[in-house]
Parts: structure tokens; C-alpha cells; sequence
């Protein structure tokens, strides 16, 4: 029996989560993960409408519409395939000493796997920028807690299955002190998310409907409108520099998700970018973000109800520095009309991120590692993840 991969194939509905959980978001792309995730002050693609609505207005206008389909994206902690070969074999195995030995062995640590697609259409003209774009994404994490004995011990689980429509529109004002390009964007959201705990028995009992017990005790179905509005400014568009700062205030209105997992807090962010000129490189970025500045994120903690295997939770506020500062720095080491290639290297959550984007004429790929940090403050729980990404784009 192979019931975590059945969780897993849910429809993209199901997530694993524990304890605590990393930042909310919609959307990771990995050219801007592997620089940190700093993107505020920087834009320059169409899921820069995720940090920074203004960003559109940096879209290249060379060549016209600018189209990304099937952006097809995986993401997984290092060890998450471990994990579930193990939960399967001590499923299979049928005894709950295996199932305890497994939950004892990786207690404490947490696993993410996820799946997205977003593909939009965007064009950068004289007068203003626009981007169209559709999301579809899930995600899984999973923590183990093995209670030191042999007679016991839990799955905590989150997950989330959600897609909608992103619009976006920048505009660029030139002023005696510099441009500045306002933004605004638009989305609506719906989700189905999970957040519960499996037990042994449930976890090597074939007789259980896993999928249908999970949904009856744990579905939740949301949706949620958002409006973000974003600001960038460039003091010295001309100079050999190029700095810029910039602001955003996303999901204005908290996209009326924040009961479950998923839900999306109004942030408000700040970023600084720099590009200057460089013999031998094609281009160079520099960018540092601080996100969530009043600190809207939460840690949610859980309380297991043996008894009647309910699942209470309490919000609490959280303000770790480090998980909201990020750094990073774009290579373009090469561009041309087939071929074109970037290295981004970054600092996100204290730990390093680095990544390579590949654009052979139509075909993008692109590649990325970065550590979430699941704990905060004291509790460290770091998450080294990868995504790997595969698409169409013109």
C-alpha cells in the first residue's frame, strides 16, 4: 500500500504540514529564488507581480509580447523521497514497531514537495506594461513526531491544492528626479487546503479510505479576491549604476483565506536593486529585499487530540529578522537571439541559494536550490530544497 503517494496524487489537493511553517506565498520562481528571492526593487519578469506589481514596467520591450506556457515546475526537500519510501515500506510491512522507528528516525525535521504551473502573457509598450496570467500550483510538507517510545507517534500534516487569475498593470512616470513606475495587480485565488494528523494505525491500516477519511475530517475550501499596489524608483536611471528602490503592499484584503493553510496576510515590502555595468558580463543585478515589515506572518501551532483525533491550532506572532531579509545577485553571462544563460547566486533566510536559467531559442529551463528555515527564532528547522522548471516562451 502506498498511501503517502495516494495523499500526494489527491488531485494536487493534499499538503503535510507540522508545527511551524514557512512564509506564505503563491508563487517561488526559481530565477528569482536563486537570487534570494530578491525581487522588490528588481521586476523585470511577469511573476515579478509577486513581489512587486511595478516590476512589469522592466519587462524588455525588444520583443513585444512576451509569452511563458506550460512553465512546468516541481520543488522537493533533499530527503522527501526517503521519507515516503520509508513510510511505505513500514505500511507494507504492517507493524507499527516499523511505522514508530520510521516517525523516531526523522521527528523534527519537515519535508516539502510541490508542484506548480503559471502561464501568462505580457507585453512592455511606451505608455504602460500588462501581464495576464493563470496559476496552478499544490503543495505537500510533511513533519514526523515519534514520541521516544515504541508505542506511539504522529504524521503532521498540511497541503494545499489552489489555482486563479493574476492580472497586472505598471506604469511609467518620468519626473525631474527620476522615473518612477507605479503598479497594480489583481488576483483571485481558490484553494482546497488540508491540515490535520495521521496516526500509526491510520497510516499501516489498509482497510482505512485514507484519501476519503482525510478529506471528510480535514477538507477546507476558500477563495479570496487581492489587490497589490507597488511603487519602484529610479533616482538615476542613466547613470552607470542604474539604482532603484522599491515598496509593495500585496494582498490587500488578505484574500479572506487566513482560517487555513494557504491564506495570504496583507504584507508590506521594501527592496533596493543596483545594475551596473561590467566588462565581460551581459548584465548584472544586485538586489536586497526585506519582507512582511510588520510582521503579518504567524506560526501556527498545533494541538492533537488523541481521543477523538481533532486538530486545534493557535496563531502566534512572529518577527525572526533573518527569515524576512534576502539577498542576491544575477550573472548574465551570456544572450543571444537562440541562446542566453544566467547564474544567480543569493542569500534567503540565512542560508545560501544559487541557480542557472538556460533559454534555448523556445525551450526555458531553469534550476534553483534554496533553505527554507520552517522554525524561528530559536527553533531551527532548515528545508534545502530544489526546483527544476521546464517551459515554452517567447
Amino acid at each position: 500500500m502506498k498511501k503517502v503517494i495516494s495523499l500526494a496524487l489527491l488531485g494536487a489537493t493534499t499538503s503535510l504540514m507540522a508545527m511551524y511553517a514557512e512564509h506564505a506565498y503563491l508563487y517561488k520562481d526559481p530565477r528569482i529564488m536563486g537570487m534570494g528571492g530578491a525581487n522588490v526593487a528588481v521586476g523585470s519578469y511577469s511573476t515579478s507581480i509577486f513581489s512587486n506589481p511595478a516590476g512589469l514596467a522592466t519587462i524588455s520591450k525588444e520583443n513585444g509580447f512576451v509569452v511563458d506556457l506550460l512553465g512546468l515546475g516541481m520543488s522537493a526537500s533533499s530527503e522527501f523521497s526517503n521519507l515516503v519510501s520509508d513510510i511505505n515500506d513500514a505500511s507494507d510491512s504492517g507493524k507499527d514497531e516499523d511505522m514508530v522507528k520510521v516517525l523516531q528516525k526523522y521527528s523534527g525535521e519537515n519535508f516539502h514537495m510541490g508542484v506548480d504551473n503559471y502561464s501568462s502573457v505580457s507585453k512592455n509598450s511606451d505608455d504602460f506594461a500588462w501581464s495576464i496570467g493563470l496559476l496552478a500550483a499544490a503543495d505537500i510538507n510533511l513533519m514526523a513526531h515519534g514520541n521516544g517510545s515504541d508505542s506511539g507517534g504522529l504524521l503532521q500534516t498540511t497541503s494545499r491544492g489552489y489555482g486563479g487569475l493574476v492580472l497586472g498593470a505598471a506604469v511609467p512616470y518620468d519626473t525631474e528626479i527620476g522615473r518612477v513606475d507605479v503598479g497594480v495587480g489583481l488576483k483571485y485565488i481558490s484553494q482546497k487546503s488540508y491540515e490535520g494528523a495521521l496516526t500509526i494505525s491510520e497510516l499501516i491500516d489498509d482497510s482505512i479510505d485514507m484519501q476519503k477519511q482525510f478529506q471528510d475530517k480535514y477538507e477546507t475550501t476558500s477563495s479570496g479576491f487581492g489587490v497589490d499596489l507597488g511603487v519602484t524608483y529610479h533616482p538615476f536611471a542613466d547613470s552607470l549604476w542604474h539604482p532603484a528602490v522599491g515598496l509593495s503592499i500585496l494582498n490587500i484584503g488578505s484574500m479572506g483565506m487566513s482560517s487555513s493553510y494557504g491564506g495570504q496576510p496583507l504584507t508590506v515590502n521594501i527592496g533596493a536593486s543596483a545594475s551596473p555595468e561590467v566588462p565581460l558580463l551581459e548584465k548584472l543585478v544586485l538586489a536586497v529585499d526585506y519582507v512582511d515589515m510588520f510582521n503579518a506572518n504567524k506560526v501556527r501551532l498545533f494541538n492533537y487530540n488523541g481521543i477523538d483525533n481533532s486538530v486545534l491550532y493557535s496563531d502566534y506572532a512572529e518577527s525572526d529578522f533573518m527569515k524576512r531579509v534576502r539577498l542576491g545577485a544575477g550573472l548574465g553571462l551570456f544572450d543571444s537571439t537562440f541562446f542566453s544563460t544566467t547564474l544567480n547566486l543569493g542569500i534567503y533566510q540565512s542560508a545560501y541559494t544559487a541557480g542557472l536559467n538556460l533559454e534555448l531559442s523556445l525551450l526555458k529551463l531553469n534550476f534553483a536550490t534554496y533553505q527554507e528555515q520552517i522554525g524561528t527564532g530559536s527553533v531551527n528547522i532548515p528545508d534545502r530544497r530544489y526546483i527544476v522548471q521546464m517551459g515554452i516562451g517567447w
